[in-house]
């Protein structure tokens, strides 16, 4: 009973942990510029990452450590530094995306401006991560999140060709704007396989006792799991190539992005929308806030559960107060949350190979 409740939260994990401002912002600029011939890009990302989340989750079950843990230990600190510097770089500024996604939610459902938003959001992210349980952060907002399956409702009530939708997951570079195509696709790539993913559900695994009895459990939440989430994002994709494509509407601001669920669901989509990003962006701010805290405490060797309390690993609730309050910051200042997005999902695909590299190596390696 246990094992089958593993499987329907982990599958419904993936609204947190695939679906936030990323992947709905480069699934919906995709849309609205080339229609249906990114929708390969999409796919690609899910498997990539579907393997990806299974390997760690497996890893750790039967390594019982982290892929943190492992990968200080086995190339040693220095090498270690490098990848830490570069992944938490990437994952603080996915971090300020995510928070920037949920006070612009609040901005488009009240008309206050986002920097007004920017504390009461991060502090509320704080102080569930302060007050709750793995379970409980690993669970509740994704469980929040459900609302973001309104994104496939839109794309179905739009009639979409489902032929034509159906070639776009053949890859076809486009005759015209071949670098913002391809630009778009590697971000789509970086939205979809975040490594910040692969640490967070490798700590999962250790914080919720993972066995080798878990392994065919694991393997069945991170194929459907991760599929859910990328028929998500496929959905958003779909509804903004028919609705905002054919009006010329590019995203650039939240508000644009609104559109693809208003046409669709004229009385409740405005609201759908807002709801959708809200609980989405709010279950990955607190999955990537506490997966860079499991990097560095579990880097440096210190003590680290989500299930402890506070006092019981001071350094570790620091971690995540320190970069949840840094996060804040440019948020404050007014920084442009979706140009943030797209420069930090493009930056994730470029540093793809400093987080995955050396994981493959641990798992080809029989000594781990």
């Amino acid at each position: 009973m246990k094992k089958a409740l593993e499987i329907t939260l982990g599958i419904v994990t993936s609204v947190g942990g695939f679906l936030e401002i990323g992947s709905v912002t480069t699934a919906a600029q995709a849309g609205a510029t080339f229609g249906y011939q990114l929708l390969w890009a999409i796919l690609l990302g899910t498997l990539c990452l579907i393997f990806l989340v299974e390997m760690s989750g497996r890893f750790s079950a039967v390594t019982r450590h982290t892929i943190v843990d492992v990968t200080r230990e086995r190339f040693g600190f220095p090498f270690f530094s490098v990848v830490l510097v570069g992944v938490v770089l990437v994952a603080f500024m996915v971090l300020v995306a995510e928070l920037g996604g949920i006070a612009l939610s609040f901005q488009i459902l009240t008309g206050v401006r986002f920097p007004w938003w920017a504390i009461p959001v991060s502090l509320a992210v704080w102080l569930l991560m302060w007050k709750g349980t793995f379970k409980l952060i690993e669970d509740g907002a994704s469980l929040l999140g459900l609302v973001t399956i309104s994104f496939i409702v839109a794309a179905i009530k739009l009639h979409p060709d489902w032929s034509a939708a159906a070639s776009g997951f053949l890859p076809d570079m486009h005759e015209h704007h071949k670098a913002r195509y391809g630009f778009i696709a590697v971000s789509i790539l970086g939205a979809s396989i975040s490594p910040y993913l692969m640490y967070f559900y490798s700590s999962g695994a250790i914080e919720d006792k993972w066995d080798e009895s878990y392994i065919p459990v694991n393997r069945f939440i991170a194929t459907m799991g991760m599929s859910f989430g990328g028929l998500l994002s496929m959905g958003v994709l779909i509804a903004a190539a028919l609705a905002l494509q054919p009006k010329g509407i590019q995203v650039d601001t939240f508000e644009q992005a609104a559109l693809l669920m208003t046409s669709a669901l004229p009385r409740w989509g405005f609201y759908l929308f807002a709801f959708s990003m809200m609980f989405a962006c709010f279950g990955a701010a607190l999955e990537i806030s506490l997966a860079i805290a499991y990097f560095f405490a579990q880097g440096f060797g210190w003590n680290w559960s989500e299930n402890l309390h506070p006092a019981q690993n001071a350094r570790f609730s620091l971690t995540y107060t320190i970069i949840i309050l840094l996060a804040a910051i440019p948020l404050l200042l007014g920084v442009d949350a979706i140009r943030v997005t797209v420069m930090s999902m493009a930056l994730t695909a470029a540093t793809l190979p400093l987080a995955i590299v050396p994981f493959l190596f641990l798992m080809n390696d029989p000594g781990t």
